[in-house]
């Protein structure tokens, strides 16, 4: 069952939209290995606005998440891709389907 998420809020560059688009279609192949990641879900909000959303069992999974390969590369290449610094909000999952 889930318990925990990550709520992760970005915003593209001006003319960065289709790099952060494709950023995210790459990082489903990376977090796919993730055994403790059970949902992850690469969202568009608006026009230049984009979320990822993601559910674990524990907090344990969710911290592997956070020291994984996509954060990773998300942070080192946010000064490129993104106009302010990623907003990581962690969630707790009260209901689930």
């Amino acid at each position: 069952m889930v318990k925990v998420g990550l709520f992760v809020r970005l915003e593209a560059r001006p003319g960065k939209e289709a790099d952060v688009e494709a950023f995210l279609r790459d990082g489903l192949a990376v977090v796919q290995q993730e055994l403790a990641t059970i949902t992850w879900y690469a969202i568009k909000l608006g026009p230049s606005t984009y979320g990822i959303f993601d559910t674990f069992a524990d907090d344990a999974g969710r911290q592997a998440h956070l020291t994984g390969r996509v954060a990773a590369a998300l942070m080192g290449r946010a000064d490129e891709l993104l106009s302010q610094v990623p907003v990581i909000e962690k969630i707790d999952i009260l209901a689930a389907k």
